[in-house]
């Protein structure tokens, strides 16, 4: 019986996606008369999961007769997609800009629930350098990328703590921490992660105004000193400006 059961939802789910699916390029909306030529279910079958989907914002409906297009929930999976895969492509240009200016790694890194993920990287090709590594991962706290991103979120001091790794760790010092990196434009963190690493990050912004991830460069402590900090600052400003416009942030 349970085995039956698991088969129906697996079956209902394959039935829900085909019929997602049917909506091709150029399709702004579709009557039930038009989904039933493009899939095999039956019309009882077919208004069922239609209704399904619409109250999970997957579809929304309108009009006599009835038309459906895709929904919110449709937006939202296709903008995180474009998030983690789009902004990579579109940053080459900007991270290539940056590599060449410092000699030094260079890396993209994006908001992935609590923590930090690099989704592009451009090592330094000098014999002494750092890096981090396409797919790297770490908690959004640690290093300058991530509280570089928790910056720019707003977070009261409760808020905060869920993203702490040490549940003692010093809350004020961070929200002042936040407060200068807002400052600035930028964030740096000495020998945190790696020791004799240095690292300078900067936010960027979406079109919703809302912060997309940081733009990071990393390098060694003998070739990183305070006046190389501040240039790097300034670049990544600038760099992350340009990416920001070109992710379609509006500045007022």
């Amino acid at each position: 019986m349970e085995e039956k059961k698991a088969h129906e939802s697996v079956r209902a789910v394959e039935r829900a996606l085909e019929i997602l699916l049917a909506f091709k390029a150029g399709d702004k909306s579709l009557t039930v008369a038009e989904l039933l030529t493009r899939v095999n279910l039956s019309r009882p079958t077919l208004y069922r999961l239609l209704n399904t989907l619409e109250q999970a914002g997957f579809l929304s409906s309108s009009g006599e007769p009835q038309r459906f297009q895709l929904g919110r929930s449709v937006a939202q999976l296709a903008h995180v997609w474009l998030s983690d895969n789009r902004i990579a492509e579109l940053a080459q240009p900007v991270l290539r800009n940056l590599w060449e200016a410092t000699s030094e790694t260079v890396a993209l890194f994006v908001p992935d629930d609590t923590y930090r993920l690099c989704v592009a990287e451009l090592e330094s090709n000098q014999p002494l350098s750092f890096r981090r590594g396409v797919g790297y991962r770490e908690k959004l706290v640690r290093g300058a990328s991530g509280r570089t991103i928790l910056s720019q979120m707003s977070l009261t001091p409760d808020e905060l703590r869920r993203y702490l790794v040490d549940p003692d760790q010093d809350v004020s010092a961070l929200m002042s921490d936040f407060e200068h990196i807002r400052t600035n434009g930028f964030g740096t963190s000495q020998h945190e992660l790696i020791e004799g690493a240095v690292a300078v990050a900067a936010p960027f912004f979406n079109g919703a105004n809302q912060v997309a991830g940081s733009l990071c460069i990393f390098g060694p402590s003998v070739r990183v000193n305070e006046q190389r900090v501040a240039f790097f600052g300034e670049l990544l400003k600038q760099a992350s400006g340009n990416l920001s416009r070109l992710l379609g942030q509006h500045k007022p």
